[in-house]
């Protein structure tokens, strides 16, 4: 078996995408121009992050990445002092980001780090609903001044009001001034999204070492069951639909509602209807906020929210209503997990021998259910509300660099520019309209952006592999851990593969939830494909989103590529009683759609009994 994957140096270049490194931040870029740094590149892990990014990256859509390199980074080494992580170290290769836990390699300094942690980290546990009352606020209030926000065309002449009321500024200053504003909002998103999160997952992962000291051989399958059957506002979009899909039949409206018309023929054909106008109403209130739920993981501009695609939520609620009229349930079993959950915690703890372990237990355990539903909120708020509002933003400004001339297409060609790209193109373009001459614009953009799409396209046909560099003795990095699903283990699972020439059969992932099921496999890249999806199969996909949680209520489980106990596919498989595999490296490379799986969400095995035909 190999000690090592791949140097991050070597890694091959796709042909005829040379220059590619220029469409990203040039220290995105592992290099060996400095030999300290290139020495530090080779000496460490990094994976591909394909829990958010299961496609290349589009040149802006970048931004989310830097944010949160920064953000995760600065909480675990600056702000909360993690005692054994420092921050997350992101390269790109290819178009897709590989993301490095930077450790603390000396144990003296992790003992420095533990008081500073306990003091700062216990003052938000032990105030935590205050602290996260504020946080929404916060959050809201960063929401507010980005739907306010308008990027307009610079006029031919300024308003007369400019020179009456002595205003001494002007629309091309304005323009260059908003664009900075907007990009300033989403990096302070980004601040206010890790302000929790990192505490979440110190919580859970302190919990599991607690919880391994007094029970060696607890499956952490059994330990997340421990917090199961909370109601974070993370499932209230799909909750709505289904509320509104049971109105649509309590009123009697459902067979218009089934009709297979767009969302704008349907609403019309509703609006005939007396009762059909009410449950409009109904439709219209669950949008704002609700909707706001992008279709994908909400990472990609092309990933766009309920709301501005009114088809996807109305063939979930179709699929909803056709659930409710075969007399099936629709929903989490909520009760049902809070009595599991309890029973468990329960029997554990009777068997617990000192006082002192009983109390550890019981700290860590109400900890890590006080801070549980944080890791599902803030992902609607920043990840789904916030980013579908600002992607439309920034189509605003790529509609003005449409109309100069700088770019072919507003909703495409926008995203192929760097955002500190798009700020020289707005300088080329509110200069010129000052000055009265040509922009460069028109002239330089469109050549670069067609050649850059053609890279792009290449990098979408490269697979990217799981893993380059050194794997360390030791993961220690709680995000890496219990988002990620990556720890040593899993590392050398991917290094150990199939042996050349063997047909891999079963895949070694990490438990996500529990029980075991057998179904034929369905193998999802893209939220459009759901509706592909099968009544009893088991869905198999680089990553879940919210925005698929109609498919829960067919699937019979879920394998993932990547994950672990606390990514989005575990939470809501558990709550939805669904086995789940999650991190198994490269399940659909080696799944194909057809195959009879059996998944154990128990013990993190994948066995392929049947290939399809």
């Amino acid at each position: 078996m190999a000690k090592t994957f791949m140097d991050p140096h070597d890694v091959p270049k796709i042909p005829g995408t040379e220059g590619w490194e220029k469409l990203y931040p040039y220290q995105y870029i592992f290099s060996k121009e400095d030999p300290e740094r290139a020495k530090f590149e080779s000496s460490q892990i990094w994976f591909y992050d394909g829990l958010h990014y299961p496609e290349p990256h589009y040149p802006f859509d970048l931004i989310w990445d830097e944010a949160w390199s920064l953000a995760l980074s600065q909480y675990n080494t600056r702000h909360y002092i993690i005692p054994p992580a420092l921050g997350i170290d992101h390269r790109i290769v290819n178009g897709y980001v590989y993301i490095s836990p930077v450790g603390v390699p000396d144990p003296e300094e992790v003992k420095r780090r533990v008081p500073l942690f306990m003091e700062r980290a216990g003052y938000y546990f032990q105030n935590w609903d205050r602290l996260y009352e504020n946080w929404k606020k916060k959050m809201t209030a960063t929401i507010d001044k980005l739907e306010a926000m308008t990027f307009t065309d610079l006029p031919e002449i300024e308003d007369i009001s400019v020179i009456k009321d002595g205003i001494g500024k002007g629309s091309g200053y304005e323009l260059l001034r908003k664009y900075d504003e907007l990009i300033d909002l989403g990096l302070l998103c980004w601040q206010y999204h890790f302000e929790f999160l990192n505490l979440c997952y110190a919580a859970q992962v302190t919990f599991f070492g607690t919880a391994n000291q007094i029970f060696p051989d607890v499956p952490i399958s059994t330990l997340v069951k421990m917090s199961a059957g909370f109601d974070p506002i993370l499932f209230k979009p799909d909750s709505e639909l289904i509320r509104l899909a049971k109105l649509a039949i309590e009123v009697g409206v459902e067979d218009i509602v089934l009709k297979p018309l767009k969302a704008d023929e349907l609403m019309k054909e509703l609006e005939k209807h007396p009762v059909g106008k009410e449950w409009l109403k109904e439709l219209e209130k669950a949008r704002y906020p609700w909707f706001h739920i992008s279709t994908g993981t909400g990472w990609y501009h092309t990933h766009i929210s309920w709301n501005d695609n009114l088809n996807v939520p109305f063939d979930n609620i179709r699929t909803n209503i056709k659930v409710l009229k075969a007399g099936k349930e629709l929903g989490r079993p909520t009760a049902k997990l809070l009595k599991e959950r309890d029973r468990i915690a329960d029997e554990y703890r009777k068997l617990i021998k000192t006082d002192a372990d009983r109390e550890a237990f019981d700290q860590g355990l109400a900890v890590a259910r006080l801070v549980l539903p944080h890791a599902e909120d803030h992902n609607f708020y920043v990840e789904h509300w916030f980013h579908s509002l600002f992607w439309g933003k920034v189509r605003q400004v790529g509609q003005i660099l449409q109309n100069a001339g700088f770019i072919e297409n507003a909703d495409e060609d926008i995203w192929f520019l760097k955002r500190d790209e798009i700020k020289q193109a707005l300088w080329d373009h509110v200069t010129a309209w000052a000055t009265g001459v040509r922009a460069r614009g028109p002239s330089y953009w469109p050549k670069e952006i067609a050649w850059r799409k053609g890279v792009y396209e290449k990098f979408k046909q490269w697979t990217p592999p799981p893993a380059l560099g050194v794997p360390p003795d030791v993961v220690t990095e709680p995000f890496t851990i219990v988002l990620w699903g990556v720890t040593s283990e899993s590392l050398q699972k991917w290094l150990a593969g199939p042996a050349e020439g063997e047909v891999q059969n079963e895949i070694k992932g990490s438990a996500g939830s529990s029980g075991i099921v057998e179904g034929r496999a369905r193998v999802l890249k893209t939220v459009d494909q759901l509706a592909d999806l099968q009544e009893g199969e088991i869905l198999v996909a680089t990553t879940t989103s919210p925005s698929w949680a109609p498919a829960f209520v067919k699937i019979a489980g879920a394998v993932t590529d990547v994950g672990g106990p606390m990514c989005h596919a575990a939470i809501v498989c558990r709550e939805y009683g669904l086995p789940t595999v999650v991190g198994t490296g490269k399940g659909t490379q080696l799944i194909k759609t057809g195959d009879l799986l059996r998944i154990d969400g128990d013990t993190g095995l994948v066995k392929i009994l049947e290939r399809a035909k």
